[in-house]
């Protein structure tokens, strides 16, 4: 890192709260990719759901961030890290359900859950095969009692309240 870009974040916190945002979404996009492609864990479509938080959270930092560095009117600033901590709100709900889904609190969608033992009488089976999608949502690879879903909570969640810390910073300089 230059001593300009760790000058320009000192002048803007803003800037560096958006950077995070999209450092911290690049490594959990990243951390997601290994456990996918590394480990065999195939995703769910609650999963890829919440990947989507980041595919739209990531650039948008990027474009807050380089913004920002412009020294634009605060309420772009404001606006654009509020808009940040809004996705990844978003992204937090997402995984508080999924979370919830996995832990049978509530139900998931009908496309990733169910009943895989009971497909009723023979003549119905290969309709229930043909609508079963075989990776399950309420079924969760589970590492020292704490899901990938579980994490994403507290990632987004993070993530939100760094956007919100760049609000803070945007409006106490004034």
């Amino acid at each position: 890192m230059s001593v300009m870009s760790i000058s320009m974040s000192r002048l803007h916190p803003a800037v560096t709260a958006a950077l995070i945002v999209a450092a911290g979404g690049i490594a959990t996009i990243l951390g997601a990719y290994v456990f996918q492609y590394g480990f065999g864990v195939a995703p769910c479509e609650l999963c890829l759901l919440q990947r989507k938080v980041y595919y739209v959270g990531i650039p948008l930092a990027l474009i807050v961030a380089f913004v920002v560095s412009r020294d634009p009117p605060r309420p772009a600033v404001i606006g654009g890290l509020g808009l940040l901590a809004v996705v990844m709100l978003v992204g937090t709900a997402i995984a508080i359900y999924h979370s919830g889904v996995e832990w049978k609190l509530w139900a998931g969608p009908q496309d990733c859950t169910g009943d895989l033992n009971n497909f009723g009488p023979a003549g119905g089976l290969l309709d229930k095969m043909e609508k079963t999608n075989i990776v399950r949502c309420d079924v969760a690879t589970r590492f020292l009692g704490v899901s990938l879903a579980n994490v994403n909570v507290v990632i987004s969640f993070v993530l939100a309240a760094v956007a919100a810390w760049g609000i803070k910073a945007a409006r106490a300089k004034g």
